[in-house]
């Protein structure tokens, strides 16, 4: 595959040259515009880590997908109040970016989100809230609780952290994705995969979010497996996460 790095201006917020790592296809002798993947980094991460730190080209080298990695910095997918608003940077910025300058393809169908930690938080709000936009959507060892509550061991740090970004009332709010999930109303559901590690520290906040999906009657996918809160965990994943984009994006199988 090759890989390049996209400079783009922000319309919304307040960048001048927001970053994100783009990997294509070697099968350039396709005239069909290709299908696009927005993997999402994790908390103290950027656009470069998941390319750098896994085996992702390894895994994608076969599959004619082009791979989006932004740069979510630490903004958990979410406009804040008093700073950047990384979730339309997402949304509108680098997506119209992708899709004007790159063969992939521009509808519902043709695109996929996954993400790790805090990316896989964004990746399970961003299509639960714009469900028009994704067609399938895969998340490992996410911050599920992200908008929803702050655990009461959490330090004053994380704390003020919490409130700055999601402000004093985010439960039941836009970036709670238990709420979103109880309000999707007539929508078509994105193909939902997720999963966390028996030694994540997120694993009861992911067994909480499938018993949610459970009682909404919500058709997903949940596992739990053995690992951590780390990028062996996550290089392990990444196989099975391209495996059902592809498969629930209605591609034969790789």
């Amino acid at each position: 595959m090759a890989c390049c790095t996209i400079s783009y201006s922000s319309k919304v917020g307040t960048w001048t040259a927001a970053e994100a790592s783009v990997l294509l296809p070697d099968r350039a002798e396709s005239k069909e515009p290709f299908p696009v993947l927005y993997l999402l980094n994790d908390t103290n991460d950027n656009h470069t880590s998941i390319g750098r730190k896994t085996r992702l080209e390894w895994y994608a080298k076969d599959l004619p997908l082009v791979i989006v990695l932004p740069d979510g910095e630490r903004g958990y997918y979410t406009d804040i109040t008093s700073g950047h608003a990384y979730e339309q940077l997402i949304i509108q910025d680098l997506m119209g970016f992708i899709e004007k300058f790159f063969p992939v393809r521009r509808e519902r169908a043709g695109r996929a989100i996954g993400g790790f930690g805090m990316g896989g938080y964004g990746a399970l709000k961003l299509a639960l809230k714009y469900p028009d936009l994704f067609g399938s959507v895969t998340a490992h060892g996410s911050a599920c609780n992200l908008g929803h509550s702050v655990g009461q061991d959490a330090d004053n740090t994380w704390k003020a952290e919490y409130l700055r970004i999601f402000g004093p009332n985010s439960k039941g709010g836009d970036n709670d994705i238990f709420a979103l999930a109880r309000r999707f109303g007539d929508a078509e559901w994105p193909g939902i995969r997720f999963d966390c590690g028996l030694d994540d520290l997120a694993l009861e906040e992911n067994r909480a979010f499938h018993s949610h999906l459970d009682r909404l009657g919500v058709e997903h996918e949940y596992l739990e497996l053995p690992g951590s809160h780390d990028w062996d965990y996550c290089d392990a994943r990444l196989p099975e996460l391209l495996q059902f984009h592809w498969k629930t994006l209605g591609h034969p199988a790789p």
